[in-house]
């Protein structure tokens, strides 16, 4: 089985308190939750895909924290995963650390990059029946603003109808970006076709919220630096 998470942040006291307000008493035991929840989910013979910002910590806390994580680990690099630079680092536990990468998940294209691909590799292919073949699983905007910029797109890019290569007449040009920040999983790592799911509801839901005028430009986002 193979699951795909992002945006950790594991040893980030500031998670805590600003941006995320992950609301957990201390980064200890942030941590902790964390760990159990991927434990819970994932197995020795598994592959977890991280699509960026997996640790704050040191290469040494990083290096206890990799050795107490089932599965077989894949890395995308985020912005804030400093470890990796460290010649303390162990990197043996990742099978490859890359900033982008494309893999074939059940016979679908997965592109993978920790920061969101608005036009990405594959977007337009679908099969025979009009479903799409090509996913971009993406990290780095947390539950910012950003990402509710990112979902206009994807509803305005949805919306839109023009020919597509294999199909008659005009077809919805076919978008399927999903963030798959760990809070939008309770911290778990999920498969494509949980991710798939959970993006749907979530981007009903916030399309819903910004139609009844409750997500709008002026909002005060607070310290949301990423």
């Amino acid at each position: 089985m193979r699951y795909y998470i992002s945006d950790l942040h594991f040893f980030h006291e500031g998670m805590n308190d600003r941006m995320d307000h992950r609301g957990f008493s201390s980064v200890e035991e942030m941590n902790e939750t964390m760990i159990d929840h991927w434990n819970k989910k994932v197995r020795k013979k598994d592959e977890v895909v991280i699509l960026g910002d997996l640790s704050y910590g040191t290469a040494e806390q990083t290096n206890e924290l990799l050795d107490r994580l089932e599965g077989k680990l894949y890395l995308i690099h985020g912005n804030h995963d400093h470890f990796v630079n460290s010649a303390r680092f162990n990197a043996q536990r990742f099978r490859w650390i890359k900033a982008y990468a494309e893999l074939s998940d059940e016979n679908r294209k997965v592109v993978l990059c920790h920061y969101p691909v608005f036009c990405y590799n594959g977007q337009y292919r679908v099969d025979r029946f009009g479903n799409p073949t090509t996913y971009m699983l993406y990290g780095h905007v947390h539950n910012s603003y950003d990402e509710v910029l990112i979902n206009r797109f994807v509803h305005q890019t949805q919306a839109t109808r023009r020919v597509i290569k294999g199909q008659e007449g005009l077809s919805p040009i076919p978008c399927n970006m999903i963030n798959c920040f760990c809070m939008f999983s309770d911290y778990t790592p999920l498969t494509l076709d949980e991710w798939i799911e959970v993006d749907r509801k979530r981007r009903e839901e916030l399309s819903a919220a910004e139609a009844r005028g409750e997500v709008h430009d002026g909002v005060p986002m607070g310290d949301d630096t990423i």
